[in-house]
């Protein structure tokens, strides 16, 4: 009899450890337990820690509270501009309700992910190519708005959605470096064309200032020698100075007017006269001497007419 007790004893000791293993569960701090029983939902929610339920009676679906990072395949979409792209993002989300995201939605992760695929490329498809490249603040909060409106129903938050990368066709790369190089043109030339503008006013001044001292033009012809001797070259270009020209000009205007029609007397020179020896000099001279003018034949003047007294009276008569 004895022996019957101690066996029964026995048997519902184990069949209690088995129940208690059965029925014991462990929920860690950064998850909640929502609880079914017989397929419908307790109200209340499992905290984190030892926690019972009644073995195949109640079944429990622990749920992860904490931020889920995402990341969202890249997607092939075509910009309002009519631009080819490739764009792929990361999502971070959490549930707020455990209860919702078990009971409202099969897997809210798949969904959650499927949502912003969708809402991705929506957004590529209202957006423009410099848009996606440089305004990428103002598509986040879009597309993070667009994600979290069904999300909420599924007792999902959505904290942030950024666009990673938008990957571009290789000849629109090329266009867009020509478009680059062709702006960085532009704007180099505008500020060279801005740099001769003042460069010239500053000229006209220091030529205003240099007018007013003529010893101002020569330093600066030095301070020129100076700066073109420091480069250490083999050729030295020397400007002519602008007084010297300017000074034989005055001497030209101050000088008398020489008659070009008498001949220059030729230079003297030294030589030795030998009267027995023929001097090439005076043959010289003899070849160079002008030709003399002849002069013009002097008319005499014509005899006066001879006038009768009889041919005088008569003509004062008439």
């Amino acid at each position: 009899m004895v022996e019957e007790l101690l066996a029964a004893a026995a048997a519902v000791g184990a069949a209690a450890v088995v129940y208690v293993a059965a029925a014991a569960k462990v929920v860690k701090q950064y998850e909640k337990g929502v609880v079914l029983r017989f397929g419908r939902l307790r109200s209340g929610i499992r905290g984190p820690g030892f926690t019972m339920v009644v073995p195949f009676i109640d079944r429990i679906h622990k749920v992860n509270m904490q931020i889920v990072t995402m990341p969202v395949p890249a997607q092939d979409g075509i910009t309002r501009d009519n631009v080819t792209v490739r764009v792929d993002a990361v999502i971070y989300f959490k549930v707020v309700d455990a209860s919702a995201a078990i009971i409202r939605v099969e897997d809210y992760r798949f969904a959650v992910s499927q949502i912003a695929q969708t809402s991705l490329r929506s957004i590529i498809g209202k957006s423009d190519l410099d848009d996606l490249l440089s305004n990428r603040e103002k598509l986040n909060q879009g597309l993070e708005l667009m994600i979290d409106n069904p999300a909420v129903e599924w007792g999902v938050t959505i904290d942030r959605v950024e666009i990673k990368d938008v990957s571009l066709p290789e000849t629109m790369k090329r266009s867009m470096a020509r478009q680059a190089e062709a702006d960085r043109e532009r704007r180099a030339r505008v500020i060279n064309a801005d740099a001769e503008l003042q460069a010239s006013k500053k000229l006209a001044e220091a030529a205003g200032v240099m007018s007013e001292t003529p010893s101002a033009l020569q330093l600066r012809l030095l301070q020129t020698i100076v700066a073109v001797a420091a480069e250490k070259n083999s050729t030295l270009v020397l400007p002519f100075p602008v007084e010297l020209l300017r000074f034989l000009e005055r001497a030209a205007q101050n000088a008398p007017a020489v008659d070009r029609t008498t001949p220059a007397p030729p230079p003297p020179s030294l030589h030795v006269h030998d009267p027995h020896l023929h001097d090439p000099l005076e043959t010289f001279r003899a070849a160079r001497a002008p030709e003399p003018v002849p002069e013009p034949p002097v008319r005499e003047p014509a005899p006066a007419p001879h006038v009768r007294e009889d041919d005088a009276g008569t003509a004062g008569c008439i």
